[in-house]
């Protein structure tokens, strides 16, 4: 088994073609074809399906290529060892975010990478905490920005933000930043939320249960994009962070209030397994998302409380920020 062989896996399976990734790797289709075959031949397994349109990675190929990915990752660790400190990265990394961070995280971290480290290859996966964990785990993805996870001592973790929530509502239902709204005032409102066991919706059940009272959900819905879309339709109100619908509120698609007594809020954290080094890259993704937190907080984008000690990019610590918010 060669290094070459396994770099071919990648790019092959990320383009799905043999053709795009010869013209990528600017070596021959037929040598490519070659060391595809000498690699099954050798795993005593089919790694891709053929068919007219490109190559599909089967499922056996998928762990080979999981496997081949940490390969080259931790050969990349090497070469950056012995770098220049600021020198680029190459290599590939995989981050995980919850849908509600991506929408307001990717574009930034893009950009950073694009300008920081233009050969490196970054593969962002948007789903819920649960997913990311477990994905975290079987080594599928490098790192996460994870809420409130219960198995946190198998982590290591970089606090990020406590995020404050809002109360959600159409246009023309009078909700405003600038105007509160009592948590006890939410018994008997329509509300359009995640399922039961969902993070957020344990969080919103338990202040609904300190006021005494149950939550009237009678639309359940676990997609992000779809509880935007049915508020906008005016079918009901949702709770959700400010951050990644503050262009909605300022199109005038959605309003927005904070809410109190209490104040609902999820912890959110920048997480790294414990069972194997963590990539250099993954670690840039981290500090990057951190900076953006901090900035997006201090522009009052981002309404939540900074923890304590933050580092900041330049290896020092500030002290906790809070937002300048009526909801705190």
């Amino acid at each position: 088994m060669e290094i070459s062989q396994l770099r071919t896996l990648i790019h092959v399976a990320e383009l799905g073609s043999l053709s795009k990734a010869s013209d990528r790797l600017h070596i021959a289709q037929p040598a490519l074809s070659r060391q595809i075959r000498l690699l099954e031949e050798e795993l005593g397994v089919r790694l891709f399906d053929r068919h007219g349109r490109g190559m599909i990675v089967t499922d056996q190929g998928q762990d080979v290529l999981r496997h081949a990915m940490r390969v080259m990752g931790e050969l990349e660790e090497i070469r950056a060892s012995v770098a220049e400190g600021d020198a680029p990265l190459r290599g590939h990394v995989s981050i995980g975010m919850p849908p509600t961070a991506a929408d307001i995280l990717t574009e930034p971290l893009v950009a950073a990478f694009r300008e920081a480290h233009p050969e490196a290859t970054l593969r962002i996966v948007s789903a819920y905490s649960g997913y990311l964990l477990d994905w975290m785990h079987r080594g599928e993805i490098d790192a996460a920005i994870l809420y409130d996870p219960k198995s946190a001592r198998t982590l290591r973790v970089q606090p990020l933000l406590e995020e404050v929530l809002f109360l959600i509502g159409p246009p023309g239902t009078g909700l405003s930043l600038d105007v509160p709204v009592d948590f006890g005032d939410l018994e008997g409102e329509r509300l359009l939320l995640p399922s039961a066991g969902h993070g957020l919706r344990a969080i919103l059940d338990k202040c609904a249960d300190e006021r005494g009272f149950s939550l009237h959900v009678p639309v359940e819905a676990d997609s992000y994009s779809t509880l935007k879309t049915l508020v906008r339709g005016g079918h009901g109100s949702t709770i959700l962070p400010k951050a990644p619908i503050h262009r909605d509120i300022a199109l005038g698609q959605l309003c927005a209030a904070p809410l109190v007594n209490p104040v609902p809020m999820r912890r959110l954290i920048m997480s790294y397994p414990t069972d194997r080094p963590v990539p250099r890259l993954a670690r840039f993704a981290g500090q990057t998302i951190a900076s953006n937190i901090v900035g997006m907080v201090e522009q009052g984008v981002w309404p939540g409380r900074l923890p304590p000690d933050e580092p900041k990019p330049d290896g020092g610590v500030s002290k906790t920020r809070l937002m300048r918010s009526s909801a705190l």
